[in-house]
């Protein structure tokens, strides 16, 4: 992006001087028609440098003073305007019509197509005005008090002034069809708003400092003495659960019992015979029931309640085959064989 320069008349508190003028080799035909109608003496336009000094000394005459925007502004602060029941009446004395006015300090027909206004000092200084007595008041009262906040306030239009004497509307080369006689005008295709808006932007609001953060101190806590809660509570115990007991014939074998499929299985065989090895266990009985001794006409014969059972029998006793002989003989023979031996499909619980 080409750098825009702008000519002295342009800077910050500069007296009005003719404009800059740069027109290329070909001048624009709407350029030759607005000239032509804005004159009342017909001039000859049929070269650069004629339009050029046709353009010039219509620009830089006192009359030629464009009218860029207009502002409805309040003539008091907002404590003291006026209340009425009709709102038109309280319209009328309340808010004045401004007119922003400016003048052409530089038109560039060859690179940027543009022309540049400022403000003339008459605007400048209504503004100015307008700022100080009615828009800080407003934004003072808005706001809440802290030490620094006059300071801030003129602060706040020092930096206002500065602004508005800076302030150059920038627009496009066209708009000098809404030349007049004299060399005033006006801006046409909306462009009004565009500087009604660049011209509220220069009215900054009064922000207050931000809040200050407050460190929150908490109080220590106040722990215990250690030697005064020994004595007087004593010491803590942890109280732990201590494991339930349990019988051991109670206690079923963790690994399930093997199977054997046919009797030649080797593993069945290993598995058995390391059983074989095994102590035999003695498993508590129960406790025998106290039952009265019976006596019979001999005096040597008699008997009590038996005091234990009969102790397991070991691995070493128990058959090696496979299978189940567990049966019955009759309803009369109560007696077991040992091929009616009940073999165990598990582990024995060790």
């Amino acid at each position: 992006m080409p750098v825009q320069l702008l000519p002295a008349s342009a800077q910050a508190f500069a007296p009005r001087s003719a404009p800059e003028i740069v027109l290329g080799a070909k001048v624009e035909p709407w350029l030759t028609q607005t000239l032509k109608r804005i004159n009342r003496v017909k001039r000859p336009l049929n070269s650069v440098p004629q339009h050029f000094r046709c353009l010039k000394e219509t620009l830089e005459g006192e009359a030629a003073i464009w009218t860029l925007a207009s502002l409805m502004l309040p003539r008091a602060p907002e404590s003291e305007l006026l209340k009425d029941s009709d709102p038109l009446l309280e319209a009328v004395r309340n808010y004045q019509l401004m007119h922003i006015e400016a003048y052409v300090v530089h038109v560039d027909m060859v690179s940027q197509h543009e022309v540049a206004y400022k403000l003339t000092s008459d605007t400048i200084d209504v503004l100015v005005e307008y700022h100080k007595d009615i828009y800080s008041v407003d934004a003072s009262a808005s706001t809440w008090s802290w030490p620094e906040k006059e300071t801030q306030v003129k602060k706040m239009h020092e930096e206002f002034v500065q602004a508005v004497n800076r302030f150059v509307f920038r627009t496009g080369a066209r708009a000098l069809e809404g030349l007049e006689e004299d060399g005033a005008g006006e801006l046409l295709d909306g462009k009004s708003k565009d500087v009604k808006n660049a011209i509220m932007n220069l009215f900054l609001p009064l922000l207050p400092p931000p809040p200050r953060i407050v460190d929150v101190i908490h109080p220590a806590p106040i722990l215990p003495n250690p030697s005064f809660s020994n004595s007087f509570w004593g010491p803590t115990q942890v109280m732990t659960p201590s494991p339930m007991p349990v019988d051991s014939w109670k206690v079923l074998p963790s690994t399930p019992s093997p199977t054997a499929t046919t009797c030649s299985d080797t593993q069945s065989a290993s598995y058995w015979q390391d059983l074989h090895r095994l102590t035999p266990i003695q498993l508590p009985s129960p406790t025998p029931s106290f039952s009265q001794p019976t006596y019979t006409s001999a005096p040597a014969q008699y008997y009590s309640s038996p005091e234990c059972l009969a102790p397991m029998l070991s691995a070493d006793w128990m058959p090696s085959h496979c299978g189940s002989d567990f049966s019955m003989g009759g309803y009369n023979d109560y007696a077991w064989t040992q091929q009616q031996m009940w073999v165990p499909q598990f582990a024995t619980t060790v």
